[in-house]
């Protein structure tokens, strides 16, 4: 059984199509980025997969249940979507009380959350002092109190220095490595990148890509890297026979749509001198815009 399934998914806001017939299925021990341009739908999706807005059509379940038939929700999903909600005068040791209490949860995991999102030292202080980066791991706090198997988090490393996204990173790899499943949507990709197992994109809340990492990356434009003393002449040599490259340093030329016997055939009838080639693969965030390019726009 999936952990998160979601079936045919939609949302319309009057003439806005939000989400539109999205499917996937998320198993455990797995970190998932859920990736898509500004407006593309994820946020909406996060919001229908926990319950918070009723779709137009298709499902979302969570355990084989839809959110809001789970017993104890909150032991078996722990969510991020705005650090915001914080009563400005309590303070963060208050608020976990709070949720803990209405939770049903023993008081004693207040003080465990707050060390494991580092903010035993401010336990005491009120929440309007609380930078961006404190808020977001007292929202950490709060999805952690009932210890659930399941995280959803919506842009969780908003506000957080290098050393809170590097504990974050670790936060997450932890939690999949036990069994757990994490759904986190982030536009940081090259944080993304260091993170997940797998990636969702979606654009116009359509989905465009779902796999481990290295497959999706594997499906942007296929390069090669190629090595000589003469980078300038490769590249108009294979600009001549229509192949896009680019100089990426004094010896570096890197071709798209293209393959290596192509450029040895181009180098060899220009005379020019090749050291070494190799294929190129498509970092997270060249695969992402190539995904994406032809489905910008959409909702939130």
């Amino acid at each position: 059984m999936a952990v998160i399934e979601v079936e045919g998914l939609t949302k319309r806001f009057g003439e806005v199509e939000a989400v539109a017939g999205l499917s996937f299925q998320l198993g455990e021990g797995t970190v998932t980025g859920f990736l898509g341009p500004n407006g593309a739908g994820k946020t909406t999706t996060l919001r229908m997969i926990l319950g918070l807005v009723v779709p137009t059509s298709g499902r979302a379940t969570v355990l084989g249940r839809p959110y809001r038939e789970l017993s104890r929700p909150v032991t078996r999903v722990g969510a991020v979507l705005e650090a915001s909600g914080f009563h400005p005068g309590r303070r963060a040791v208050d608020h976990l009380r709070v949720h803990a209490t209405a939770a049903g949860l023993p008081a004693a995991r207040v003080g465990e959350v707050l060390e494991v999102v580092g903010l035993s030292g401010s336990a005491r202080r009120r929440v309007k002092g609380f930078s961006l980066g404190m808020r977001q791991r007292l929202s950490l706090a709060v999805a952690l109190l009932g210890d659930p198997r399941i995280l959803v988090l919506d842009e969780p490393a908003n506000g957080l220095d290098p050393e809170g996204i590097h504990w974050l990173r670790r936060l997450l790899r932890r939690r999949a490595d036990e069994g757990g499943t994490v759904l986190v949507s982030s536009h940081v990709l090259t944080e993304v990148a260091q993170t997940v197992d797998d990636v969702l994109i979606i654009s116009r809340g359509r989905l465009v890509a779902h796999g481990p990492l290295a497959e999706v990356t594997g499906r942007a434009l296929p390069a090669v890297r190629v090595r000589t003393p003469e980078p300038q002449a490769l590249r108009q040599a294979l600009a001549a026979r229509g192949v896009t490259a680019e100089v990426r340093g004094p010896d570096v030329v890197v071709a798209v749509e293209t393959d290596s016997e192509t450029i040895t055939l181009t180098a060899a009838g220009r005379g020019i001198v090749i050291y070494e080639m190799a294929d190129e693969r498509a970092s997270l965030e060249e695969a992402f815009l190539a995904l994406t390019a032809t489905n910008a726009g959409g909702a939130r």
